[in-house]
C-alpha cells in the first residue's frame, strides 16, 4: 500500500512547473534532462484550424483510440462512445445505454471517462468516473457488456495481456452522490484514490478487485508498459506520476519511484516507442518523456498571461486551504475547447489529438 502524502500541494507543484517551463524560454525540452536533437517531436503551437471536428459537435471527448483507418472511438458523455470519421463526422458508437451507462441529467450525469484499447486490439474498455463502470465494446461492431461494477467511480481501465483489468479510482464518490463529490475531492484534495486489479483465470475475471495501492490523491491516468516490467499512474492532486515494477503474473508491484515530479497529470498514453505522453490540463501543456532516458519535451503548450494570473490565485488558495473550484472556467484553458485531459497517439506517423471536457478535440499533424 502506499500512503505517502504529496510535500506540497498540487496547484503548487502544477504552477511550479508552468514558471519553470516559461522561464527556460518555452525550450522544447523541459525536466531535468535535455532532450536530444535525435528525439525531438514537432513544436505545435495552437490555432483555431486544430480544432477538429469544425461544427464542435462532441460532447465531453474526455479520452478516446485511433483505429488503423484513422478513425477515432472518443468518450462522449450522452452515448457513452462515439466514432469519429476522418472527415469530422460522427455518431454513436456501441450498445452502452442497453448495458446500463446512464445519461440522465440533472438527476444522473453519465460518466463516460478513460478509454483504452486491449492488447488484442479487439476490444476496448471504457470507465465511468461517476458510475463505476467498465464496459467492454467490441470495436468492429459495437457490441458492449458491462465486465465490472466498482463501488465507486472508476477513471481509466487498462487490460493486460494475461486478461487482468488494472483501473484507477479517483475519489470515493459513489453513483448516488453522483460527480458532485468526485469534484469536491478536487477542489480540496483527499487521499480517496486507489489502483485496483481484477485478476483472471482461465479467461474469466475475477468477480472482486483487490486493492493494489491507496491512499493516493486523485489516482487517474494509467499505462501498462509490458516490454520493460512498468506500471504508470497518473496522481493528479498529488502532483506526480508514480511508477512500479509490475508481475503481471502475480499481480504484485514493487520498486515504485517518482517518474515525474511538479506535475498535476491527467491520461497517459505508452506510443510503442519508449515514450509516455502526459496531458497536462492545469498548464494547457502536452508533455512526453522517454521512458528509457527520463528526457522530456513539450511539443504543445497554450498558456497567456491572463492564465498565469489565475494559476497564480489557485496556488494561493491552495496554499490556504481555501475552495478554488469557483476558478475553474473557460478563462483557464480559452482559446482552446476545453480542459486537456488526455492525448491519442495514432499509429504510423498519423496526426496526435488532444482530448479535453469541451466540444471538440485538437487534431496536431505530424
Amino acid at each position: 500500500m502506499d500512503a505517502d502524502r504529496p510535500r506540497m500541494s498540487v496547484m503548487t507543484m502544477a504552477l511550479h512547473a508552468t514558471c519553470m517551463t516559461l522561464a527556460a524560454g518555452c525550450a522544447a525540452g523541459t525536466g531535468d534532462k535535455g532532450t536530444s536533437a535525435a528525439t525531438a517531436l514537432p513544436q505545435w503551437t495552437y490555432d483555431s484550424t486544430m480544432v477538429f471536428p469544425r461544427d464542435r459537435s462532441l460532447t465531453r471527448p474526455e479520452d478516446g483510440i485511433a483505429l488503423p483507418d484513422g478513425r477515432l472511438i472518443v468518450a462522449d458523455q450522452e452515448h457513452g462512445l462515439r466514432l469519429v470519421g476522418l472527415d469530422g463526422t460522427s455518431k454513436p458508437f456501441g450498445g452502452l445505454a442497453a448495458a446500463g451507462y446512464t445519461h440522465r441529467p440533472p438527476e444522473q450525469s453519465g460518466g463516460a471517462n478513460g478509454v483504452s484499447l486491449e492488447p488484442g486490439g479487439t476490444h476496448l474498455l471504457l470507465a465511468d468516473v461517476f458510475g463505476g463502470a467498465i464496459y467492454r465494446v467490441d470495436v468492429s461492431n459495437g457490441a458492449t457488456e458491462k465486465v465490472h461494477q466498482h463501488r465507486y467511480g472508476i477513471n481509466t481501465a487498462v487490460r493486460d495481456s494475461r486478461g487482468a483489468i488494472w483501473f484507477t479510482q479517483s475519489a470515493q464518490n459513489t453513483p448516488e452522490a453522483g460527480e458532485a463529490r468526485m469534484w469536491a475531492s478536487v477542489d480540496i484534495p483527499r487521499p480517496e484514490g486507489a489502483l485496483l486489479r481484477l485478476g483472471s483465470r482461465d479467461g474469466r475475471l475475477a468477480t472482486k478487485a483487490e486493492i493494489v495501492v491507496d491512499s493516493l490523491f486523485f489516482a487517474n491516468g494509467l499505462a501498462i508498459d509490458e516490454t520493460s516490467g512498468h506500471l504508470y499512474v497518473a496522481e493528479t492532486m498529488g502532483g506526480r506520476v508514480l511508477r512500479y515494477r509490475v508481475n503481471l503474473g502475480t499481480g504484485q508491484l514493487s520498486e515504485r519511484s517518482v517518474f515525474v515530479d511538479s506535475v498535476a497529470a491527467d491520461n497517459l498514453e505508452l506510443d510503442g516507442e519508449h515514450h509516455l505522453w502526459i496531458a497536462l490540463p492545469l498548464a494547457n501543456e502536452l508533455m512526453v518523456v522517454n521512458t528509457t532516458t527520463g528526457e522530456r519535451q513539450i511539443p504543445f503548450r497554450s498558456l497567456t498571461s491572463a492564465q498565469q494570473e489565475i494559476g497564480a490565485e489557485f496556488m494561493r488558495r491552495g496554499q490556504a486551504g481555501a475552495s478554488r473550484m469557483a476558478l475553474f472556467t473557460p478563462a483557464l484553458w480559452a482559446p482552446l475547447p476545453g480542459f486537456i485531459t488526455g492525448v491519442i497517439v495514432g499509429s504510423g506517423g498519423g496526426p496526435v489529438y488532444l482530448t479535453g471536457l469541451g466540444n471538440a478535440l485538437l487534431k496536431l499533424p505530424r
